[in-house]
């Protein structure tokens, strides 16, 4: 009896996984798209407030929403200022179409060479970035610059193996690790939509003082902002490797309920943050 209610857990297991497959694959294009039309929201912010700023010659906004900015006889840290907001223009909207399937397929050289720009503006946006921290200093106390210190650890090192794999023709770990860089590199993103979800969920700042910008909640976010998604881009891989049709449910539920979190992130960073200031 034991025996033919197994077989028939496993039948009704076995029946379900194609739906549950597919379901799954349905809630990573939902958070895919979700999170594309979030960053290019993003990009043209930077692109309308820094650049159009930029061409009026109003270099005191640049400093809106954080000390950095033009400082008159600093030209290394304006260099690194500016080509630190270029270059995350460039990989922010070119990231993405790096992980759109029918591209990588239809226009691989344009696969090739968009990657090639994505990892190099990565890994110098970077350097540039380690660089303002540390010699010009930011918001926050200081074991919040180094979660975002090493968050540009991580890029440098994920652009490494991204591109090793890539070299030895092993496209699947290539894509993975390309994956995970993705997400490093959307951490400066991924903060600001926290920060505003965090927000709008609690009524108001909780855990941190606006003044100062400084507190626990920062503190974790200032590690969550590449963490968090990195785990959840490995616990969905790892149910794409080897769960059955409950583990891929039970993922499709837990990024659908992620995305609309990122969601709600994104509305409010659009609001409260961008559009002020476009």
């Amino acid at each position: 009896m034991a025996y033919h209610q197994k077989n028939q857990a496993n039948s009704l297991s076995a029946g379900l996984y194609p739906v549950a497959d597919k379901t799954l694959r349905a809630a990573a294009v939902f958070w895919f798209l979700t999170a594309v039309i979030g960053q290019w929201i993003f990009v043209y912010y930077l692109v309308v407030h820094y650049g159009g700023t930029a061409v009026q010659g109003d270099w005191a906004a640049w400093s809106q929403g954080g000390p950095q900015g033009m400082i008159p006889g600093d030209t290394l840290g304006n260099v690194s200022m500016a080509m630190h907001i270029l270059l995350a223009i460039i990989v922010m909207f070119g990231g993405p179409l790096q992980l759109i399937p029918k591209i990588r397929s239809r226009f691989p050289t344009f696969h090739r060479w968009n990657g090639r720009t994505f990892i190099l503006g990565a890994v110098a946006g970077s350097v540039f970035g380690l660089y303002m921290i540390w010699t010009r200093g930011s918001v926050g106390a200081p074991i919040q610059h180094i979660g975002t210190s090493l968050d540009g650890i991580l890029i440098m090192v994920f652009a490494v193996i991204a591109v090793r794999f890539a070299v030895a023709r092993n496209i699947v770990r290539h894509r993975r690790w390309a994956l995970r860089l993705f997400m490093a590199v959307s951490a400066v993103w991924f903060f600001r939509i926290g920060l505003m979800a965090w927000i709008i969920l609690n009524g108001g700042p909780v855990g941190f003082d606006p003044e100062t910008f400084t507190g626990p909640f920062l503190i974790f976010l200032s590690f969550g902002q590449y963490l968090v998604p990195l785990a959840i881009l490995e616990l969905y891989l790892r149910t794409q490797d080897s769960a059955g049709a409950a583990g891929r449910f039970t993922m499709a539920g837990f990024l659908l309920l992620a995305t609309l979190v990122m969601g709600v992130g994104i509305f409010g960073a659009t609001m409260g943050m961008w559009l002020p200031r476009m």
